[in-house]
C-alpha cells in the first residue's frame, strides 16, 4: 500500500514495486497478516502536524505505510544465523502493509509462537510493545494500582495484561460494550466510563496509563498518588494542559520504544497463556481504505486485521 500525499483514507492506493532485497543481516519475509493501527491513521493524516517534521512536511518521505506484520521468512541474508527460511514469524517494521518486507534480524522480529494463527500474530505486537515501554518508563512494581483509561483498545489490552503479569492490581476503563471483554483479560476492576467516571470515585493510584489519548492530567491529577505517575501515549496532552504537565513530576509522555528483547518477552508471554490477541475486524489487503475508515471511527476493539493473499 503507497500513498504520495496526507488525506483521508482515499489517499491510499494498492501499487506494484520492486520486490525488497534483503542485505546481509536482513530476512525477507513473505506478509500473511498486517494491521492497521492508530499511528497509521495518524500518519497519513499527519493528524500532528509535528510529525510531519520526520514524516516529510508537505508530502511523505517513504510512502509506505504499515507497521506489524507476520509471516514466513522467505530467504535470509549470509549473515543471518538464528532465523531461516520456513520460519514463521512477526514483529513491527516500517511499511507493513506489504507482500514482502525485509527486516534485521536483530530487530524488532520473532518466531510466531506455537498455535498461534497469522491473523493473531499480526495483532500483538504494537500494543503488547507499547505497554511494555509504557508501565516501565512509568516504573510500575508488583502490588502497584494501575488504571487502565481506554481498556479496549490495542495498547489498553496489552496495558491490562502486561500490568497483571507484573502484579499490578488492575483497573480497566472501558464502555459497556466491552467490559465482560476486559475482564477476561485479568483486570480487577472494570469501570464503565458511560456510567462512571473514575477521576471521581476519590481513589488514587500509582500508575494512571492514558492508553487513547482522550484525558489530560489536569482532569486525572487528583487520581494520581503523591509520587505517582500520569502516563499518555498522546503528544497532545502537551498543548492541552502545557503548564500543569512541565511544572509536575508526575505527568509523562509515554515515548514508545520497540526492542527485540521486549519482543521476545512477549512471545514469551504468550506462550506461557500471559498474553493475548484481541481482534475486532478482518479485511483483505485491497481493502484497507475501509480498514482506515474504521479505525478513524476510534471505535475499535483491539486491533484490525489485514489479510495479504
Amino acid at each position: 500500500m503507497t500513498f504520495d500525499r496526507y488525506g483521508p483514507p482515499e489517499v491510499l492506493r494498492l501499487s506494484d514495486v520492486e520486490r525488497p532485497i534483503p542485505k546481509d543481516d536482513e530476512v525477507l519475509v513473505r506478509v500473511q497478516a498486517t494491521t492497521v493501527t492508530r499511528s497509521d491513521c495518524g500518519l497519513r493524516s499527519a493528524e500532528y502536524f509535528v510529525g510531519r517534521f520526520f514524516t516529510g512536511i508537505f508530502r511523505p518521505k517513504r510512502g509506505t505505510i504499515g507497521l506489524e506484520f507476520a509471516g514466513e521468512v522467505a530467504s535470509a541474508g549470509e549473515a543471518v544465523t538464528d532465523l531461516a527460511a520456513g520460519d514463521r514469524v512477526f514483529g513491527i517494521c516500517s511499511g507493513g502493509n506489504a507482500e514482502y518486507v525485509c527486516v534485521r534480524e536483530e530487530g524488532v522480529i520473532a518466531r510466531i509462537p506455537l498455535g498461534m494463527k497469522f491473523e493473531e500474530a499480526a495483532g500483538v505486537a504494537d500494543g503488547g510493545l507499547s505497554a511494555i515501554s509504557l508501565l516501565r518508563s512509568a516504573g510500575l512494581e508488583q502490588g502497584h494500582r494501575v488504571v487502565v483509561y481506554g481498556a479496549s483498545g490495542s495498547i489498553g489490552v496489552g496495558s491490562v495484561q502486561v500490568a497483571k503479569h507484573l502484579g499490578a492490581h488492575v483497573t480497566a476503563v472501558c464502555n459497556t460494550k466491552n467490559v465482560d471483554l476486559v475482564r477476561s483479560l485479568g483486570a480487577d476492576e472494570v469501570i464503565d466510563y458511560l456510567k462512571e467516571d473514575f477521576t471521581k470515585n476519590a481513589k488514587t493510584y500509582d500508575v494512571v496509563v492514558d492508553a487513547v489519548g482522550k484525558h489530560s492530567f489536569l482532569r486525572c491529577r487528583r487520581s494520581v498518588k503523591p509520587d505517582g505517575i500520569y502516563i499518555t501515549t498522546d503528544p497532545g496532552f502537551m498543548w492541552h494542559d502545557a503548564a500543569i504537565s512541565l511544572l509536575s513530576k508526575r505527568a509523562k509522555l509515554g515515548i514508545v520504544r520497540y526492542t527485540k528483547p521486549d519482543i521476545l518477552t512477549l512471545a514469551g508471554l504468550i506462550e506461557a497463556g500471559n498474553y493475548r490477541p484481541v481482534i475486532d475486524r478482518t479485511y483483505p489487503l485491497e481493502d484497507v481504505v475501509d480498514a482506515h475508515r474504521y479505525v478513524g471511527t476510534h471505535e475499535k476493539t483491539g486491533n484490525v486485521v489485514l489479510t495479504v493473499r
